[in-house]
């Protein structure tokens, strides 16, 4: 397999934010995840940059259905009506009809949707595939708990993990459990987590942000701030005071990391699985 080639989205023009990856595949070249509508022109900028169009991309290999990472796959198959586009079995429905997506994210982000997301298309049922077993020399494995249709991809040694292994912002060490609502599932990531260091991956590759290749201390880090997430939501914070302990756990990244993974969110996120769970 060649280099992992990582494209900066520059979302809400900031670097770091959301980073998509061109990789090899048995039948040619892949993106996994895309990134939303809104950061498309910069997608579109990063392959020219790499010397390559959207349509010398024959797969999209999608983590999830959310929208920081792949809410322009619809928009992406309607100008590359060749793409084939793969999903867990559970986020496939959403991509051919994501309007009950739509109308939950609109509910959560109201008049910040569109500059946030854009536009947001079905992907044609003829267009997508499941991502179970070997997808072109790729293993794609469940790695549910930051949500129920999240599937990682493992091939010599590089686990393209999506949001399975949480947020990083290098130079920071900290790893972020990002929890948003509606499915969060902390038992279930932690199985996630045992199930990653089974298969023994020797770099992770983070949509949020980049390439680390200290696999066991970051899986260490990750689930020691799920548990101390879930501990601080349990004892019944506000989440001013989630928020301020957390930020103070990130020290001088904090507002790097609220930007890209809001704390709000996790909070709601968490709260919803204690409801969920008592």
């Amino acid at each position: 397999m060649g280099p992992l080639r990582i494209i900066d989205l520059h979302f809400g023009d900031r670097e770091g934010a959301i980073g998509v990856y061109v990789v090899e595949a048995d039948d040619g070249l892949a993106l996994f995840d895309c990134g939303p509508s809104s950061t498309l022109p910069a997608l579109e900028h990063g392959l020219a940059e790499l010397g390559l169009a959207l349509t010398d991309v024959r797969n999209l290999l999608l983590s999830h259905i959310h929208l920081d990472h792949a809410g322009a796959a619809g928009t992406i198959v309607a100008r590359h009506p060749a793409l084939t586009v793969w999903v867990s079995p559970v986020g496939a429905p959403h991509l051919v009809d994501p309007s009950r997506l739509e109308r939950s994210a609109r509910r959560l982000y109201g008049d910040l949707f569109d500059p946030l997301w854009g536009a947001l298309q079905p992907v044609p049922e003829a267009n997508v595939r499941l991502a179970e077993g070997d997808v072109l020399g790729w293993e794609a494995f469940p790695t549910v708990g930051h949500a129920t249709h999240h599937v990682a991809y493992l091939r010599e040694g590089t686990l393209l993990a999506g949001d399975a292994c949480g947020v990083r912002m290098a130079p920071s060490a900290y790893v972020l459990p990002v929890c948003p609502p509606p499915d969060l599932d902390v038992g279930a990531w932690h199985a996630t987590a045992a199930e990653i260091r089974r298969r023994a991956p020797e770099r992770l590759a983070l949509i949020h942000f980049g390439v680390f290749d200290d696999v066991a201390t970051h899986l260490d880090r990750f689930e020691t701030e799920l548990d101390r997430w879930l501990e601080r939501a349990a004892r019944g914070l506000t989440v001013e005071e989630f928020s301020a302990a957390a930020r103070a756990d990130m020290g001088e990244h904090a507002d790097q990391f609220d930007r890209v993974a809001p704390l709000w969110q996790s909070y709601a996120g968490l709260e919803r699985y204690l409801t969920k769970t008592s």
